[in-house]
């Protein structure tokens, strides 16, 4: 997608190449809009996964002024409400002390993670050499378990997700989910908040889609991009049957 776009990442603090730091959801979406608001990013295609849509609706509640700066919204199997039920649940025992201690001594889903069933179905050996080096220092591995806690616990955060999605909601909105990754049902909720949403299937994706074909999802993203229209809701009332549709959700 570079050569059409300008493409952007963040290695929110205590992840990926940024320097040590405490873990938190409230810490990732603080991060994540302050870099929104310093690079002033405008006409942006949010491209989200995992905990950092969760994360990224947060930034946008946060600030109402980041919203405008939103034109559309790519949702990669992730959430952006109060986790609730199996989720919930799910998240509390990710991020549970054993857990967390496990598989950082371990280095279980840090290997894991480089495989077929991570990010690493393209990836030639020297590729997953390099993507397992950046997760030795423990500090890397146990960023994503203390977001899971953060993200079952952490109310405000929520609140402010869900205020991101309800400014958004007149923004065409894609999801995209790996045949066999929508195992929390993401899909659902994204449908009952966004019923007119452009919905893409990778066939045998797992939770990693955009890794499982990328060259899918990057083409696809391109065209739905370039062809959106007012196909989606718009306006006051979509931001009406938004908050509508969260609040049955509580």
């Amino acid at each position: 997608m570079a050569p059409r776009f300008r493409c952007i990442t963040l290695d929110v603090p205590g992840s990926g190449l940024s320097g040590p730091a405490p873990a938190s959801p409230a810490a990732a979406s603080d991060a994540i809009g302050r870099f929104i608001d310093r690079l002033d990013l405008r006409d942006v295609t949010l491209a989200v996964h995992d905990t950092g849509g969760w994360a990224t609706m947060a930034a946008v509640g946060a600030e109402r002024s980041r919203a405008e700066r939103v034109s559309r919204v790519v949702a990669v199997n992730t959430f952006g409400w109060s986790p609730r039920g199996v989720l919930r649940l799910a998240l509390l025992f990710m991020g549970s002390t054993v857990i967390r201690e496990l598989t950082v001594w371990t280095g279980f889903l840090a290997w894991g993670s480089a495989t077929r069933f991570g990010v690493g179905r393209h990836f030639d050996r020297a590729t997953k050499r390099a993507w397992r080096r950046c997760l030795r220092p423990h500090s890397q591995r146990r960023f994503l378990h203390h977001m899971f806690a953060g993200a079952a616990k952490d109310r405000a955060t929520s609140q402010a997700a869900e205020r991101g999605i309800a400014a958004l909601a007149d923004r065409p909105t894609m999801t995209v989910f790996g045949r066999f990754g929508d195992y929390f049902l993401f899909r659902r909720g994204w449908r009952r908040i966004r019923p007119a949403m452009t919905d893409v299937t990778v066939p045998w994706g797992l939770h990693f889609p955009q890794s499982d074909n990328p060259a899918l999802v990057a083409r696809t993203i391109i065209e739905w991009r370039r062809n959106a229209s007012a196909a989606e809701p718009t306006n006051a009332a979509a931001t009406s049957a938004t908050r509508s549709a969260l609040s049955e959700k509580k």
